[in-house]
């Protein structure tokens, strides 16, 4: 089946009005097969899709936020929950089974171990029961399980970035799994559209600094998903800083090699493992964050430093895109069965 003969799925998205909900209208603008039927925006209900975002003027001329209601998902063959944390586990119970799949791009339910929620995001799981039903969404890894799934937990922007960088490495057996170190940049967008003391724009304008020291809630997530993709019981020392630039992630991540090595031979490692991916991007070049904007590409590189026997792995995306919208629509391309690039850009907006 081609994208030009493939049916009409109509999705809504729970949670529209804020940055991630108005990439998704953007992608679902020029999806050729997703019809975008609700478009829920809690306290924005009833506002103007234009009014709040010009930039989808074009195609929601005279749309408003909808208001939501679980019975507003019923019949509908996805529902994009753009959420924050903690609240897509108070709506997820109540839709499911209304909609045929549901991809979360929040954290509620990415996590497998329920023990984990207090210690990094401060409070009990509302419904720990619902956590084994989900599948991790990240397509690159976990391809498998993504295809025709229900139930989808979006991997987070930061933690994406991550593990696609450190995977190929460690299911080499290239680098050791404990003590890994990454040092990860973001922009401001990463933090929501309300506004914050720390993101307001005299805040982080000419500034860089870092935060969560110890305590970022992707650090679990990254180790998860590397452990159980490579069978490398891995642990990482995660520390994010916040950079003034809308939108973009890069991740540097340093860890000791298992053996002898080259830069050519960890190079080799991270373009066999993404051969066939095709919003993949290896290379010599060092990656750039703009090179990803507007895409659904991570650009890669990789170093062996025979100096210290420590391996070198960067990656960078758009943490709108590959980070998240895009990323949800890449699962749920899967989840109805549709080519998973169907939909979305591997080429970057430029300058």
């Amino acid at each position: 089946m081609t994208e030009n003969d493939s049916p009409t799925y109509r999705v809504g998205i729970v949670g529209a009005s804020g940055y991630t909900g108005a990439e998704m209208m953007r992608l679902l603008a020029g999806h050729p097969s997703f019809e975008l039927v609700l478009a829920t925006g809690d306290s924005k209900a009833g506002t103007a899709i234009a009014d709040l975002y010009p930039s989808l003027a074009a195609v929601y001329r005279d749309r408003t936020f909808d208001a939501y209601t679980p019975e507003a998902t019923d019949g509908l063959d996805v529902v994009f929950c753009g959420l924050p944390h903690g609240i897509s586990q108070t709506v997820i119970p109540d839709i499911r089974g209304r909609a045929k799949h549901i991809v979360d791009l929040g954290s509620d339910f990415r996590l497998h171990d329920k023990e984990l929620y207090p210690q990094w995001y401060g409070a009990e799981h509302t419904c720990p029961e619902l956590l084994a039903d989900f599948v991790y969404g990240l397509p690159e890894l976990f391809r498998p399980q993504i295809e025709g799934a229900e139930l989808i937990a979006a991997t987070g922007c930061n933690a994406a970035t991550s593990i696609l960088a450190l995977a190929p490495l460690l299911d080499a057996g290239m680098i050791e799994g404990q003590g890994i170190n990454i040092n990860l940049i973001t922009g401001v967008s990463g933090a929501g559209r309300p506004p914050k003391p720390n993101t307001t724009f005299c805040t982080v304008d000419e500034d860089v600094t870092a935060y969560a020291l110890l305590t970022h809630r992707h650090t679990p997530e990254i180790e998860q998903a590397l452990t159980e993709r490579t069978g490398v019981d891995t642990t990482v020392l995660f520390t994010p800083h916040l950079a003034p630039m809308n939108r973009g992630i890069i991740a540097t991540c340093t860890a000791k090699a298992t053996g002898a090595s080259s830069t050519e031979d960890v190079l080799g490692a991270l373009a066999d493992f993404y051969a066939d991916e095709p919003f993949m991007v290896v290379s010599e070049r060092s990656p750039s964050t703009k090179a990803t904007l507007g895409s659904n590409s991570v650009h890669l590189t990789a170093r062996f430093d025979p100096r210290t026997g420590q391996v070198i792995t960067i990656a960078t995306l758009d943490n709108l895109m590959k980070g998240a919208s895009g990323m949800a629509v890449q699962n749920a391309n899967l989840a109805v069965g549709l080519p998973e690039a169907t939909g979305l850009s591997s080429i970057g907006v430029y300058p």
